[in-house]
């Protein structure tokens, strides 16, 4: 089977695992009881129809799964088409202790100014290029990566931090760190390092408005920073993520019929309307 098969498939496989554990604990496992409801919060069940609490019921029990089954997706895809991926791959190798020096000067000066310094812009190649020009005894450190996906035909390995596409501040300067740190490794471990954000809720990557990444990162201008269609095409190959947005949208209609009629109890000929504001783009 071809690449773009396998993945089409793997796409089909996590998430429809996925959305039917979600709904085997939200109808079997784990239900919404209004009494239950009414009991423990009488004041909120008298002021507001129970069907609003019924779906963060099931909002709260889809979100945390969800965020596990990004990492899932991007395994499937970058094993069908580059050959292998580990998730959360622990790098081990030797840096020297000048160059750590440089990456906790580059993180502090990019998170603060001082009375005698402006705050630094980011620039991943010239921070990489100052943090390579450091020097000293070699120190022995682990990273442990979000992904590594390994080209069976090259032999290349490359080493992701995968988030949402909103990540906090924190986030984002642990991963710049391990970033750092990977490409200036003696050993050279990975041949390139990379922050990803799964989508881009904003469309372009010139659109890209959420403040706390652009701390760490000059999203129009770093290579090391792939978002949403540049990600999953590196990953998959050119055309993986019209692929992955068709495959999640046939998977979407069918799913919210089923919530709307197994778990809301609702008509879904009265609720299904398919409009491009709720289709993935």
């Amino acid at each position: 089977m071809e690449s773009g098969n396998l993945i089409k498939e793997g796409i089909k496989q996590v998430i429809t695992e996925m959305m039917d554990s979600v709904m085997t604990r939200v109808l079997v496992s784990d239900p919404f009881i209004p009494e239950e409801h009414h009991a423990k919060k009488p004041l909120y069940a008298t002021l507001v129809p129970d069907e609003i609490f019924k779906g963060s019921h099931f909002e709260r029990r889809f979100v945390t799964p969800f965020g596990k089954a990004w990492e899932r997706l991007a395994k499937v895809v970058a094993t069908a088409n580059l050959g292998e991926c580990i998730l959360g791959a622990s790098i081990e190798g030797s840096i020297r202790d000048g160059r750590l020096k440089r990456i906790q000067e580059i993180l502090n000066s990019e998170d603060h100014s001082t009375a005698k310094t402006k705050k630094r812009k980011p620039d991943w190649e010239n921070d990489l290029k100052y943090v390579l020009e450091g020097e000293g005894n070699p120190i022995p450190v682990k990273v442990v990566c979000d992904l590594l996906a390994i080209d069976k035909r090259t032999g290349d390995r490359f080493a992701f931090e995968l988030k949402a596409p909103l990540p906090n501040s924190d986030q984002t300067k642990v991963s710049k760190e391990k970033m750092l740190k990977l490409m200036a490794m003696d050993n050279k471990p990975v041949k390139e390092a990379f922050y990803a954000l799964v989508y881009n809720p904003y469309g372009e990557r010139k659109d890209y408005a959420w403040p706390f990444p652009k701390r760490w990162f000059d999203i129009d201008n770093d290579k090391s920073l792939l978002i949403g269609e540049e990600l999953w095409d590196f990953l998959g190959g050119k055309g993986t993520y019209r692929l992955f947005i068709s495959e999640i949208n046939k998977l979407g209609a069918k799913y919210k019929e089923t919530i709307y009629k197994e778990y809301l109890n609702i008509n879904p000929e009265n609720c299904l309307t398919e409009t491009n504001d709720s289709l993935l783009k």
